[in-house]
């Protein structure tokens, strides 16, 4: 059976906003994949969006502008933080062997 830490929590939500989960011993199967690349989306996403709101807050910038930069900023968090919590979690159920754990 596999435990709460060796689900993975993918960066897409389900119906209703719910998290998703994979569950598989397979690290290189297509969803992982497929979820690695999301990932590396929405990372560069963020990237580009935290780079654009230091240009914006160093103008002059119409409220309506700010408005729209801080609701994309909020949905580059939000999956900024999914990634994140993904990434501690898999960390987590590293075997305890390990040398530097």
């Amino acid at each position: 059976m596999t435990t709460p830490t060796e689900l993975r929590l993918l960066p897409w939500s389900g119906p209703g906003g719910k998290p998703c989960y994979l569950s598989t011993d397979e690290r290189g199967g297509y969803i992982s994949r497929l979820a690695d690349n999301i990932e590396s989306v929405q990372l560069g996403t963020a990237t580009a969006l935290l780079d654009q709101a230091i240009d914006m807050l160093a103008t002059d910038t119409a409220p309506d502008d700010m408005r729209l930069l801080a609701k994309s900023l909020s949905g580059a968090l939000r999956d900024t933080l999914r990634v994140a919590t993904s990434r501690g979690h898999r960390l987590d159920s590293r075997p305890t062997d390990h040398p530097f754990r």
